[in-house]
């Protein structure tokens, strides 16, 4: 298994993981599939400013992992969100927490501090990862989202990455991060 940041020429891999969960699920509240050129679009953004990580078996993509802006106010900076998607038959086996486990890390070493998770309910074992990681529970949002037929509920998890101290030191972006930093985390 290998841990690795994401390069655009993963929108393939990632589009594809990422289809089921917006076809057959509310996990997302998306509604249409995204092609691989707008998922390539999506992880050149997110790069700009925070981690897209990619998680390799066998040669094979089998997750991917990022974090991303919480919200546009500049003073909501120091939040991010994180999102996971693994493919399907791969959940069970430990490779979402390695990979959220690296992702954290990379957040924390930028200087973020606190990571927000969203995740539409009921999904337990979204629920058992986050919790497993020490994000906690902090917000409930009731019927947010319209999908397959029903309201859901999003719940919002929040974990906290370093101290709040005052003033804040600025977030590091994400190309800006030390690469020997990022190599170590990322063991390689």
């Amino acid at each position: 298994m290998k841990i690795r940041v994401a390069t655009p020429e993963d929108a393939v891999a990632c589009a594809v993981i990422y289809a089921p969960f917006v076809r057959d699920t509310r996990v997302t509240f998306e509604e249409d599939v995204p092609s691989p050129q707008e998922m390539e679009g999506r992880i050149r953004k997110v790069l700009a400013t925070h981690p897209w990580l990619v998680l390799d078996h066998e040669g094979v993509t089998v997750g991917y992992a990022y974090g991303s802006v919480n919200r546009d106010r500049r003073a909501y900076r120091w939040g991010t969100d994180t999102t996971i998607y693994l493919a399907e038959g791969q959940t069970g086996k430990g490779y979402g927490r390695r990979i959220y486990e690296a992702l954290l890390a990379i957040l924390k070493a930028q200087g973020f501090v606190t990571a927000y998770a969203g995740i539409a309910l009921p999904n337990e074992a979204s629920v058992r990862l986050h919790e497993s990681l020490g994000y906690r529970p902090v917000a409930l949002y009731p019927g947010a989202g319209f999908k397959s037929g029903a309201w859901h509920d999003v719940g919002w998890w929040a974990l906290d990455l370093n101290d709040r101290l005052t003033p804040p030191l600025e977030p590091i972006a994400f190309p800006d991060l030390d690469p020997e930093l990022l190599a170590s985390i990322l063991g390689v």
